[in-house]
């Protein structure tokens, strides 16, 4: 099967739009992409060949779609998914970028990675298992991570004859579950991926479902408010020095830039204008969310790299306490203590976690009170003081500016995703941080 180079010539009009797909093992969710990309002409002949090649190698009938996206021979071999695979594929009416993440509890970090810039997670699940605790959990993340948009996609509908009771009980179970954590949409589909039913074409077989097949949503479903209507925020990634004059070079991440604009450079607090511009080196009035540039600014003051310079009332407030979310993704814990490299843009500040006061319990979404610490893939609440003040963001106002990242500061290795604010209550304990000169 070939691509026709008429679906991607005048995409430049057409939204584009991020999602992640997750699920627990052997939920289908490579078959799922694989089938969306088959089905929809997105998959190149050279591509196409060389997974049926595959797919007879491991003696299957027919081309095994799921190999579309286990591109990692590793991932061939045993059948899973074991890295973030991206694709990218267009239709007439939107451009995709997808990530189809892991479902093994020991990747679950990867599923943190993929859906953290995501504006639609499909979470897949099998019609014949029901909703696990790998399906509890990736909810639990896709709502910490304001995912705006869950997508409940019960598979494998084939297997258990079609049957719309199975569906609902299925669709039930999780939608009180994700409701519960403040998933504020879930659409729920029923798909079998491995035949192609309401993946791109409607099922034959389901004339009890009147919604939307998998693409059309993907193809409908509103996006997020522009990042350019949200209050300006540039983290200083390098100063260049031309001319004698100072610029400050990085990329915009919301909002908007212009000349003559009031802002207020953070830490510091210190307010100047704007008086100039440049993009690729040519002068520019206005300057949106997305663009990297380099600003001049009317006063001396001093700024470096980390700081950033913010415009609109709701400029954040530099803070050394800050409390998160925590996924923790490495396998070594995160505990009551700890010192570490806390990077927020483009700050690094070392940082204690002064205490750790809860960790979620996804059976029942309760609070385990005072862990003492965060092991791989669990999800908790934390309290660090860093050594230097950050202008943090709420996670909620912002998924650019309000998150960031524990780091080990031997190896570099990093250790937990955190999302700053607290949204869900958790018990306030002393952390008895002893007193080695890191106290800050």
């Amino acid at each position: 099967m070939s691509t026709s180079t008429e679906q991607f010539a005048d995409v430049s009009a057409t939204t584009l739009l991020r999602f992640a797909t997750a699920g627990s093992v052997d939920d289908g969710k490579s078959t799922l992409v694989g089938r969306l990309l088959h089905d929809s002409k997105s998959v190149l002949a050279d591509q196409m060949e060389a997974v049926e090649q595959a797919s007879r190698g491991r003696g299957a009938e027919g081309p095994d779609l799921a190999l579309l996206t286990d591109g990692l021979r590793a991932e061939r071999e045993q059948g899973i998914t074991i890295d973030v695979a991206y694709r990218y594929f267009a239709t007439p009416l939107r451009r995709f970028i997808l990530a189809d993440t892991p479902g093994h509890v020991q990747y679950t970090r990867n599923m943190v990675t993929g859906a953290s810039t995501a504006e639609l997670t499909i979470i897949l699940v099998d019609a014949r298992k029901g909703v696990v605790e790998q399906t509890r959990r990736h909810a639990a993340i896709a709502a910490l991570l304001r995912v705006p948009h869950v997508v409940l996609a019960v598979n494998k509908m084939d297997l258990v004859d079609y049957q719309e009771p199975v569906f609902a009980a299925v669709t039930e179970e999780f939608t009180n579950f994700a409701t519960e954590l403040g998933v504020p949409e879930i659409t729920a589909i029923p798909i079998s991926a491995l035949v192609g039913d309401n993946v791109v074409a409607a099922s034959a077989h389901m004339d009890w479902y009147g919604g939307p097949t998998i693409l059309e949503h993907l193809e409908s479903v509103p996006l997020a408010d522009d990042a350019t209507s949200r209050p300006s925020r540039l983290p200083v990634q390098m100063v260049i020095r031309h001319d004698g004059e100072r610029h400050y070079a990085g990329q915009l991440l919301t909002g908007r830039l212009r000349v003559g604009d009031t802002v207020t450079v953070q830490p510091s607090g210190r307010v100047t204008t704007i008086t100039a511009l440049d993009v690729l080196g040519r002068p520019a009035d206005v300057v949106s969310a997305g663009s990297s540039l380099s600003v001049r600014l009317a006063d001396e003051i001093d700024v470096g790299r980390g700081d950033m310079i913010t415009t609109g009332p709701q400029s954040p407030r530099p803070a050394k306490v800050v409390e998160a979310t925590a996924c923790h993704v490495a396998d070594t814990p995160l505990t009551v203590g700890q010192r570490l490299l806390l990077k927020h843009t483009t700050r690094t500040v070392k940082v204690i976690v002064e205490e750790i006061p809860s960790r979620l319990t996804l059976d029942d979404l309760s609070q385990h009170p005072d862990p003492g610490q965060l092991v791989a893939n669990d999800i908790g609440h934390v309290k660090v003081r860093t050594a230097e003040p950050l202008a943090l963001d709420s996670y909620v106002d912002s998924r650019h500016t309000g998150s960031f990242l524990l780091i080990d500061p031997v190896d570099g290795t990093t250790l937990t995703a955190c999302m700053a604010g607290e949204p869900f209550a958790a018990k306030t304990v002393k952390s008895g941080v002893a007193d080695d000169g890191w106290d800050f």
